[in-house]
C-alpha cells in the first residue's frame, strides 16, 4: 500500500542513495537499496552467517535496523534538499523467524508533516522463493531543518 506523494526535492532519489552509501553499518552488513520512490522505501540483505542469531537465523537487531532504515529513508525522500531525518519512535513487532537467504524491508510513509513522519515496515524473508512476512514496524521519523551547505 504505497500512497501518492510529491517529493519537494526532485533529486530525491540521488540525496537519499547518496544517505544511504554513507551508513558504514549498512555496508558492514551488505545491505542494498534496491528500490526508492516518493514516500516508498525497499532494501535488502542477503543472508550472511555472522549476521544471524544462535538457531542461524537472521538476527532480530539486523531485522530492526532494515525495517528503521527503509522507513527512514521512505520519509526522506519526501523531505526538504537541507533536511536531516532521525527516528524519533519506533515499535517492531517480530512475527516469523527471519529464516531464509534473503531479507527484504519495504517502507512506506503513512503522514508526512512539517516536522514528523509516520511510516509502516515490513520485513519479508525470502526463502526458496516464497516471500514471508517476518516483522512490523512502525516508525516516527523528524525532518531536521539544516542551512545550506
Amino acid at each position: 500500500m504505497t500512497m501518492n506523494f510529491t517529493p519537494k526535492d526532485n533529486d530525491f532519489a540521488s540525496r537519499v542513495t547518496k544517505s544511504f552509501a554513507m551508513q558504514s553499518f549498512m555496508s558492514f552488513i551488505n545491505a542494498k537499496l534496491v528500490k526508492i520512490e516518493p514516500g516508498y522505501c525497499e532494501i535488502h540483505i542477503p543472508y550472511d552467517r555472522r549476521i544471524t542469531q544462535q538457531n542461524l537465523f537472521f538476527h532480530g537487531g539486523i531485522v530492526g535496523s532494515i525495517a528503521d532504515n527503509a522507513a527512514g529513508y521512505a520519509a526522506f525522500s519526501l523531505m526538504d534538499k537541507h533536511a536531516a531525518v532521525l527516528t524519533v519512535e519506533f515499535k517492531l513487532n517480530l512475527i516469523s523467524p527471519a529464516d531464509g537467504e534473503l531479507l527484504i524491508g519495504k517502507a512506506y510513509v503513512l503522514k508526512y508533516g512539517k516536522t514528523l513522519t509516520v511510516c509502516r515496515a515490513d520485513v519479508f524473508i525470502l526463502k526458496e522463493g516464497i516471500e514471508k512476512l517476518c516483522a512490523a514496524a512502525q516508525s516516527t521519523i523528524i525532518e531536521v531543518k539544516q542551512s545550506d551547505q
